[in-house]
């Protein structure tokens, strides 16, 4: 099932949302529809959002992500399994769900575990949006104000994974990737995901 979406700056205001996946990821198992979900996170205020405005964007946000997943296992252990663990798994649906996530993941992390390079500055970054700018018109035709931003939740994420310290760390951490997530990605059959989490076996 692929639900990668073109290029889009969704991540804006979509961002990690890692809690919010657990949440809407138990509700997902026990066969709910995002309608049902919504109503859920609304009714017993499940996000702690101070206003109703953002839950109905970001409870679709993280079903539709779930759905990328494609493997209820993966989705069980967004549920339940500990924070390094779900958190991985979060990233990986990001990936699965969004092109920009699964891009920068895969075309920039992954090739710097792959060739050991673990530095990771503001103008590794730079350079990766001004080549995606270079080669698509969508991605070119964002303002400065959103790719600024796409880098901000970028970077939080490997933030997040534990692959980098924080906004201003410049080298990556040569994380394990979790037993589970490598399992999910296998069972996908979408093993370019692997250098993302520096899986080469």
């Amino acid at each position: 099932m692929d639900m990668l979406m073109p290029y889009n700056g969704s991540l804006t205001a979509e961002q990690f949302l890692y809690y919010e996946m657990r949440i809407v990821a138990v509700r997902y198992l026990e066969g709910k529809t995002v309608e049902e979900i919504i109503e859920d996170v609304k009714r017993d205020n499940l996000f702690q959002y101070p206003t109703e405005r953002m839950i109905n964007r970001l409870a679709r946000a993280c079903y539709r992500r779930i759905a990328a997943l494609d493997n209820e296992k993966l989705v069980y252990e967004v549920a339940n399994a500990p924070a390094e663990t779900g958190k991985q798994i979060n990233l990986y649906a990001m990936m699965r769900y969004n092109q920009l996530a699964r891009e920068f993941m895969e075309g920039l992390v992954g090739v710097k575990y792959r060739q050991q390079d673990f530095s990771f500055t503001k103008k590794d970054i730079h350079m990766f949006f001004h080549r995606l700018r270079e080669q698509n018109d969508d991605v070119a035709a964002w303002s400065e104000q959103t790719v600024t931003k796409l880098k901000q939740v970028l970077t939080k994420c490997l933030i997040e994974t534990e692959m980098l310290d924080s906004v201003r760390d410049t080298t990556l951490k040569p994380i394990f990737i979790s037993a589970e997530l490598e399992t999910g990605i296998r069972e996908n059959n979408d093993l370019g995901a692997l250098a993302a989490f520096n899986c080469f076996k």
